[in-house]
């Protein structure tokens, strides 16, 4: 890989070209800095109704059928995402066809129609997602926890939004919230592959011809700031399901902090793979879950901190007990020396499988410059990784893992609430 290059388009958003060694193809990435937790309650969900608007129709291009036609021609890969903080686009394609995605993704964006009629069809689409997300547990578990976890925050707020706003949010309020934010000074577009000699000619000539707004409406979000304790750790769905579905989350890192390497390295001593500690603790030894995972999710102001499995209902008091059990030694006890290594092998093979995508490199680049505006390599990246000692992996593990920032959500057929809390009580 070449290094990146990056400069501000004539109107000030900035490009990235990411140029790979023998690729055929390329990706193409948007990105705006938006997403629910700049949302207030009477529009939560707009940014992800805005995103799937963003599909249905130009002037240009007047419905989904043309849109997808130009893509599907080519056999291009193209989608969207919506998150707490970030909305993005791409088109992954063959090379000879960067013109035209960045045509088209500059005219979504900036051109779509909001058509009424579109709408009120995109309304019940949406909830017909919220309610296949909530129809699975493994799915809404995740939803679930942030309540507790972010309490009186818009990080704890859902993603899709409640029903009640997507079947009734105007029109008028999601085209001023889209104007607000879809501005140069909050957008950020990556092409990473193959790079065409014209490129910087075709962004500017596309996303550099968009005009910042006159006078900006946009705003920041509440940082979020940690409770000394949290008010309301437990979070319970009585659902009749043959599995129990469990997470624990813990506040982590923010973006900044540098102690974000071990952080990622902890999520991947813990269960990031099938020889983790809990993987083999709570699965293999004792035949407690199919599947355990552990991760971390850095933001701007906060982190997340995840274990995730699905539990024999009838002995997840046991299974609560052993993952604690894990939690408490990983804070007390370094890790040695050959299960730090090995940890470390496991995380740079990852990035280098990872890193034979166009688009993963995309999003590397463009949420680095949108929330940190820097450019670190993924080499760069691997030797903070490296420099990682068992006493970083214990001092972080004791400061994240502490009861009185656990926050705990269940799914399952477990009777009452209070039956639900008391599995954590003696933690």
């Amino acid at each position: 890989m070449k290094k990146p290059i990056s400069r501000d388009l004539k109107n000030g958003m900035r490009a990235i070209a990411v140029p790979t060694n023998g690729s055929a193809s390329m990706t193409i990435m948007v990105f705006v800095r938006v997403g629910s937790r700049y949302e207030t309650k009477d529009i939560n969900g707009a940014s992800h109704f805005i995103e799937h608007l963003m599909f249905k129709g130009t002037k240009r291009r007047p419905d989904t059928l043309m849109i997808s036609k130009e893509l599907d021609r080519y056999g291009a890969e193209y989608n969207a995402f919506t998150s707490k903080d970030v909305t993005a686009y791409y088109v992954k394609m063959d090379a000879v066809h960067t013109a035209l995605a960045a045509d088209l993704l500059h005219d979504m964006l900036f051109h779509s129609k909001f058509d009424p009629k579109e709408i009120e069809r995109e309304r019940n689409v949406i909830l017909e997602e919220i309610n296949m997300y909530e129809d699975n547990p493994r799915m809404h578990i995740e939803d679930l926890i942030e309540e507790s976890l972010f309490p009186d925050s818009t990080l704890g707020w859902n993603i899709a939004g409640p029903r009640e706003v997507i079947r009734t949010v105007p029109r008028e309020k999601l085209v001023a919230y889209r104007d607000a934010y879809y501005i140069p000074e909050r957008m950020c577009v990556v092409v990473a592959g193959k790079i065409v000699p014209d490129i910087w000619k075709l962004l500017d000539k596309t996303f550099g011809s968009v005009a910042p707004p006159k006078v900006r409406a946009d705003r920041d979000f509440e940082p979020f700031l940690p409770p000394v304790k949290l008010k309301d750790p437990v979070t319970y769905q009585d659902k009749n399901t043959e599995q129990v579905q469990l997470a624990l989350s813990f506040h982590g890192l923010a973006l900044e902090d540098e102690r974000l390497p071990a952080a990622h390295l902890l999520a991947t001593l813990l269960g990031g793979t099938m020889s983790s500690r809990l993987f083999i603790q709570v699965r293999e030894r004792r035949g407690l879950c199919y599947s355990i995972s552990a991760s971390h999710q850095a933001m701007e102001d906060t982190g997340v901190f995840q274990i995730l499995t699905g539990l024999d209902k009838k002995r997840i008091k046991e299974a609560v007990r052993v993952i604690w059990d894990e939690l408490r030694g990983i804070s007390v006890k370094p890790v040695g020396a050959d299960e730090l290594l090995r940890a470390k092998d496991h995380m740079r093979g990852k990035l280098t499988l990872a890193f034979e995508d166009s688009s993963v490199f995309a999003d590397w680049y463009g949420r680095q410059w949108l929330f940190q505006r820097k450019q670190e390599s993924p080499e760069e990246r691997l030797k903070r990784i490296e420099a990682v000692r068992p006493s970083d992996i214990k001092h972080l593990a004791s400061d994240i893992f502490k009861k009185e920032h656990t926050a705990a959500a269940v799914i399952g057929p477990l009777g009452t609430k209070k039956s639900v809390r008391a599995l954590f009580a003696k933690l």
